[in-house]
């Protein structure tokens, strides 16, 4: 059987965390960030883990078991 090939798209959108949970980063920052607010822009920097009903899905992207 071949091996699973990891999807470069995943690859560069998520990271792993050291107790195994996937990091990702917030979505609406890229663009028309004149009318959103200082509070909200700069929540929008941080990262935030995966839902947990994402995880599977997410982890076979990555080729993990």
């Amino acid at each position: 059987m071949p091996k699973m090939k990891t999807n470069p798209g995943a690859k560069k959108r998520f990271k792993l965390t050291g107790t195994g949970k996937i990091k990702r980063k917030h979505a609406y920052k890229s663009h028309i960030l004149t009318k959103k607010e200082k509070k909200r822009k700069r929540n929008l920097t941080y990262f935030t883990t995966v839902h947990k009903a994402d995880v599977k899905n997410i982890k076979s992207l990555l080729a993990m078991r």
